[in-house]
């Protein structure tokens, strides 16, 4: 499972990369730029997730540890 979560946080840091490339900044708001963005904080919210996954796993794993 961990393995599995730092492969998707690796893919979700390489889409925030990708993604700010995309962005034209002279207008951001544009068809091309708003859609980079919105996936920009797609991915954001996939790492903020995984990363609570984990945090759960080691909570749970330490509770485990004191049964």
């Amino acid at each position: 499972m961990k393995i599995f979560t730092l492969i998707l946080s690796l893919i979700a840091i390489v889409l925030i990369g990708f993604n700010v490339t995309q962005i034209d900044f002279s207008a951001p708001f544009a068809d091309k730029s708003m859609v980079a963005i919105i996936t920009i904080i797609a991915s954001l919210c996939a790492l903020t997730l995984l990363q609570i996954l984990m945090v759960s796993k080691k909570i749970q794993q330490k509770s485990k540890s004191k049964d």
